[in-house]
């Protein structure tokens, strides 16, 4: 296939950027013919603010280059990771407008919710989720503490509603868990179009037996990955286990200070992939406390690739991916105490323990690997072709 990925990278790097790498070379490596448009945030600083939110509702040099690339590169499926904010929708009219199939994943719930993680004041929250104009997330400033920044979202979502977008110009869905779909088909995207598809762990690792010497996050340090909670827990722990935390954010300092509080807090700061899966390879499990509804948790697919264990917050996709007793454990979401009584319990029985950090390995193997995830991918592709060959055929005659 002639496939085109395009993809709007976030300033700061995250989950998303590292799936249109992961995808990118796994195409690369099948024999696709790829091509790639990109956008990155930090133009944001060069735009202006105000500006920039126009160009979220509709950005004509994006359709524009977008169009060119298309017109030189011939793709027959254009495959959208994110377009928010510079790329914008109207990436997805140029794709459609030169009968390309188009495709795009979903990593956040940005189509159904104006800040894109259905969590407000550090609790869930869906008012915004079945509504033609997502205006409460506007009165209450959801994205970036800001009404003006939150209204310039919300109009984003409204306008495209109204010209049908999402159900016109989008051949196949792509998102990560059934219980990500789910979200999806109350918030309005056709249930028909809507494909599940984990990401993956490539190359894969290796599984690791020792080290068992600590416990390890690994995420964005921000208030819906459950930082607080995670600290909280760790200062009510009766057992001395040394908890290491890598990532950054807007929660650095935070964590960086009770790293100098707690003797068994080590703050490691951003690490690249390769360390990270050393990291893992020393760890006894992996803790996951977010209070949001993760739309995957890349980071437990690579601790079930090294046969860690997890302990996971009991709330959306984590309790698809974590088996309770068998691959890992559930604690109630925001709540240290049950956070800190699993730890306890996990501290005390390293058999169990060991023995779901294989059932972890076993499910990697079985589901998460790449050559089962190309296969899934090449399956979505040829029903988004099937799909826009039909659309065609019934505009032409």
């Amino acid at each position: 296939m002639k496939i085109l990925m395009a993809h709007n990278f976030y300033q700061q790097h995250g989950g998303e950027d590292k799936c249109f790498f992961a995808e990118s070379e796994l195409l690369r490596v099948n024999g696709h013919d790829l091509s790639t448009y990109t956008l990155h945030n930090d133009a944001i600083s060069y735009i202006g603010g105000i500006k920039a939110a126009g160009l979220a509702v509709w950005n004509r040099g994006a359709y524009n280059e977008l169009s060119g690339l298309i017109r030189s590169k011939k793709p027959e499926i254009v495959h959208f990771h994110n377009t928010f904010p510079l790329m914008s929708p109207a990436a997805l009219w140029a794709a459609k407008h030169h009968e390309c199939a188009v495709v795009c994943t979903l990593h956040n719930y940005r189509l159904i919710c104006p800040v894109g993680t259905l969590i407000r004041n550090g609790r869930i929250c869906e008012d915004c989720t079945r509504r033609m104009i997502p205006w409460p997330g506007v009165v209450h400033g959801c994205y970036r503490d800001s009404r003006l920044a939150s209204a310039a979202v919300a109009s984003t979502l409204f306008i495209h509603r109204l010209l049908q977008t999402w159900s016109d110009k989008v051949d196949s869905f792509i998102v990560l868990t059934e219980f990500a779909r789910g979200k999806f088909i109350e918030g309005g995207i056709p249930a028909d179009k809507i494909f599940v598809k984990p990401n993956f762990v490539d190359p894969d690792p290796g599984p690791s037996e020792g080290g068992r010497d600590y416990a390890l996050f690994v995420g964005r340090l921000s208030p819906e990955k459950g930082i607080d909670t995670l600290l909280t827990a760790w200062n009510k722990l009766a057992h001395k286990m040394t908890l290491r935390i890598v990532g950054a954010g807007p929660l650095s300092s935070q964590v960086m200070s009770a790293s100098s509080q707690l003797e068994e807090v080590e703050f490691l700061g951003h690490k690249q992939t390769s360390e990270v899966m050393d990291l893992m390879a020393g760890a006894a499990f992996v803790v996951v406390p977010s209070i949001w509804y993760e739309t995957f948790g890349l980071v437990i697919v690579e601790a079930f690739a090294k046969a860690k264990p997890v302990i996971a917050s009991r709330l959306g996709a984590m309790t698809e991916l974590v088996r309770e007793g068998y691959t890992g454990l559930h604690f109630e979401p925001g709540n240290p105490d049950d956070l800190a009584a699993k730890v306890t319990w996990a501290v005390d029985h390293p058999r169990e323990m060991r023995t779901m950090g294989q059932n972890a390995r076993d499910v990697y193997v079985k589901n998460y690997g790449a050559e089962r995830n190309y296969r899934r991918l090449v399956e979505i592709y040829q029903s988004a072709l099937a799909a826009a060959r039909g659309t065609r055929n019934s505009t032409h005659q």
